[in-house]
């Protein structure tokens, strides 16, 4: 109670707000599938831009509408909030297999009416072999069928989703309005020579661009309408007054500049709310919100028109609203997004491209409104910088204490250097946020996904390579065979036959990927994302086709310590030591460790070896000796929009793995280094389970051997703690410290704490109805513990309770 009294406390009807969103059964939304599919049957003569402009622009005409009793912000994604839409251009066929059993999901659980499944069923017939998973699956060569079939790269999000991992342009935005893009786009398209062949495609973009701005903004419009009919309604004079206020910001932005904060931040909120309408890509951020809301918060505030107060009642309610965002996701896709996260973040702090710390009044204001809703959404970020301000840095920690994993701390240390490396302009490097969990990337200049394409799991790998190319748990051949481990003659030989194997695997990765890319590029543009993107109006090309100031990106390398781990049980017990034979270690992973005999097998491999996260060369250097084959080899491959406009274009590393180490864990036998089969994987690059004796600052150690210049993806490391471990000024500033060393000395690219008892995570378990508000951090983002599968709850648990002990 005491560190919640250091934020105060959320406005009464915020705080009604809040507990009324939360209080919402999420059901499965088909108000948007019926209108996309009308849009869709209406133009089918039309380019694919031209359909996906007019399917927003039917949506946002047709839709329902609405304005929470308690809200200061307008706009809503579904009939209801906290509903999950449905987006049939990208895939019916997991809706309509699962719309029997999305209740009785173990997490992650959305009820349906029958009305919405017999809506549903209805218009698929349509969508049948018509949509973006059909005509993907359709792209994909031969020698990439055995992956799809497998699931190896975890690509069901890809094919049943959009993209986004993006920020847009906000602050161009609330300067110039829509209005200015408007302009900017005529002129643009009365400027075109139909001579050069690309100004066919040029002038459909660029059509479409302006029906989707004139839809936005007749979208406002409604709003606007409906807030002066509620005010006419309105018998409490306040209230009254906020509607018509309401009424008036909604008739000017976001078509107009922003002019104040109130109108900047529901400018903000309204692109927001509509790209997620326009797609159900994840990842949607808003950038460097403290920096492009300052102009708006600091002149209110200096003329008086705006008390603090009021600006926080303002941002409150934004973040409450950000949580009414939601999308579902196949049984399938959940293992690696448990808890339902849309991994919409805010970047705060940081420095300017002048080089100086960043930090102002907003960024103080942020860190206690989202302190004070204690929420998972959004996705609380800080950039951190030696010379960040001290009693900001102080408020963080006091944050950390609340126990909702936020904020991530990222470290310009390296993230801008390593921009700089790639080709990325040192003004728009400085400018960099975070991109959902921890990846990053330069708001409205960057292309999708600057992570999270494909996984490579490289125990599954190391697997296969020892089983001469073929998959352990499928029994598929995955690769060409380079040799059986019991056939190894050298530690040596077992490298070079994993060099091949994850070279080619790498290989496979991409060109799943490329299917994907260019099936999305053709069949599901995104308009508005694309419009807001710089410079996609100036060269007259999507994101996709290649719009984008810069484009890189990056797929997931998942199980990084457990690949140390196993390299550094056959290392030493196999070849040094030879306490275990080749044929003893393989037939004990065929077993699982079953047998007493093979217990004892591992037994060794878990207690006589040393472990990733304990700063033992003897173990680290062998894992970044093995990531160095992937990432020798992902340079190789460009992606689809290289040379086609933007910066790079280039593929790079990433460990963002969100919550994919569990599912990834399921689909992975027993590896060396002990782990049991279908056992979840570590996450991120932080070290196994109970594998880190030495404390947090061994730890730190390790990470920072890996080559984080080249996996500028992310590179996520989740630490964890007890309340009672911060409870005390001296173990904060302790914890500050530790921060401080591992981000300026070792140079550390990111970590996070969860900072929860392992009484409350065991009384949660037996007593979810008294845990409502308990939120706790999956890898990269923040969950609500009873939304959380009971296997993803019990890792947690078990993870937790290795660190009360």
């Amino acid at each position: 109670m005491e560190n919640k009294a250091h934020f105060g406390s959320l406005t009464d009807r915020m705080s009604a707000f809040r507990e009324e969103v939360l209080d919402e059964k999420p059901y499965i939304d088909a108000e948007r599938a019926l209108l996309a599919t009308q849009a869709y049957k209406e133009n089918q003569n039309q380019p694919r831009v031209m359909v996906r402009a007019l399917m927003l622009k039917k949506i946002l005409e047709n839709m329902t509408i609405y304005i929470e009793d308690k809200s200061v912000i307008a706009g809503n994604q579904a009939t209801k909030n906290a509903n999950a839409p449905i987006f049939p251009e990208y895939t019916m066929e997991f809706i309509l297999n699962e719309l029997d059993l999305f209740e009785k999901r173990d997490g992650d659980v959305f009820y349906i009416t029958e009305e919405t499944k017999q809506q549903l069923r209805e218009i698929a017939p349509f969508w049948e072999n018509n949509n973006l998973r059909a005509r993907g699956e359709a792209l994909l060569p031969d020698e990439v069928s055995v992956f799809m079939e497998t699931g190896v790269f975890g690509m069901e999000g890809k094919l049943n989703a959009g993209d986004a991992h993006l920020a847009v342009n906000y602050e161009r935005l609330l300067a110039e309005g829509l209005k200015g893009y408007e302009e900017r786009t005529k002129a643009f398209k009365d400027a075109l020579d139909f001579t050069d062949p690309e100004s066919v495609d040029k002038n459909e973009f660029y059509k479409a661009v302006l029906i989707v701005i004139e839809a936005v903004h007749h979208f406002a419009l409604r709003y606007s309408r409906l807030a002066e009919e509620l005010a006419g309604k309105e018998k409490d004079p306040k209230r009254k007054a906020e509607l018509e206020e309401m009424s008036r910001i909604c008739s000017k932005v976001p078509y107009e500049p922003a002019s104040s904060f109130k109108e900047a931040v529901q400018s903000v909120w309204f692109i927001q709310l509509i790209l997620q309408i326009e797609s159900n890509g994840h990842s949607l951020s808003y950038g460097r919100f403290d920096q492009y809301m300052y102009p708006y918060y600091k002149k209110e505030i200096q003329d008086g028109t705006m008390t603090e107060e009021e600006a926080g009642e303002i941002l409150t309610c934004l973040w409450i609203k950000t949580l009414t965002i939601n999308k579902i996701r196949s049984q399938a896709h959940t293992l690696s997004s448990a808890g339902s996260p849309m991994y919409q973040n805010v970047t705060i702090g940081g420095q300017t491209p002048d080089k100086k710390d960043a930090v102002n009044e907003l960024s103080f204001a942020v860190l206690k409104s989202v302190a004070q809703t204690r929420l998972t959404q959004p996705n609380l970020t800080v950039r951190y910088h030696q010379n960040i301000n001290k009693q900001f840095f102080d408020e963080c920690i006091e944050v950390m204490k609340l126990g909702f994993g936020m904020p991530a701390l990222n470290n310009d240390e390296i993230i801008i250097p390593s921009f700089i490396n790639w080709g990325v302009k040192e003004e728009d490097a400085y400018n960099y946020s975070a991109i959902g969990c921890v990846e990053t990337a330069v708001p409205g200049k960057w292309g999708y996904r600057c992570t999270g394409m494909s996984y490579i799991n490289f125990p599954r790998v190391l697997l296969c390579a020892m089983n001469n190319g073929v998959d352990l748990t499928s029994g598929k051949r995955f690769t060409k065979g380079y040799g059986y481990f019991k056939d190894m003659d050298s530690y040596e030989d077992l490298l070079a036959a994993w060099d091949k194997t994850v070279r080619e695997m790498t290989r496979y990765s991409v060109i799943v990927e490329n299917v994907i890319d260019k099936a999305s590029e053709r069949d599901v543009p995104d308009i508005l994302c694309s419009a807001l993107t710089d410079d996609c109006i100036g060269r007259g090309k999507t994101i996709k086709e290649g719009g984008a100031v810069y484009d890189f990106i990056s797929g997931l390398q998942v199980g990084i310590a457990n690949m140390a781990d196993s390299l550094a049980a056959i290392k030493q017990l196999v070849y040094e030591e030879k306490k275990i034979t080749k044929e003893q270690l393989w037939n004990a992973i065929l077993d699982d460790f079953q047998s007493p005999e093979n217990q004892k097998i591992q037994e060794m491999l878990v207690n006589d070896v040393p472990k990733y996260g304990n700063d033992n060369d003897d173990v680290d250097l062998l894992v970044l000796e093995a990531y160095d084959s992937y990432l020798d080899e992902i340079k190789k491959y460009p992606n689809t929009r290289y040379q086609r406009g933007p910066i790079g274009g280039i593929r790079y590393g990433g460990t963002s793995s969100i919550s994919a180490n569990v599912g990834q864990g399921m689909g992975t036998k027993a590896t060396p280094d002990g782990r049991n089969a279908f056992e979840p994987l570590a996450e991120g690059c932080s070290p196994a389970h109970n594998a880190d004796k030495n404390g947090p600052t061994a730890v730190f150690k390790t990470v920072s051997k890996l080559p984080t210049e080249k996996i500028t993806g992310g590179v996520l490391l989740n630490q964890k703690m007890t309340p009672q471990m911060l409870s005390t000024e001296e173990n904060k500033q302790k914890l500050e410290m530790l921060i401080r060393t591992f981000f300026n000395r070792l140079h550390g690219y990111h970590v996070q704490y969860n900072i929860v008892s392992k009484e409350t995570l065991l009384d949660a378990q037996v007593h979810p109805e008294d845990h409502k508000d308990l939120i706790v951090r999956v890898a990269g983002y923040s969950a609500f513990f009873n939304v959380l599968s009971k296997k993803h709850r019990m890792i947690l648990l078990k993870e937790q309770s290795r660190h009360c002990n």
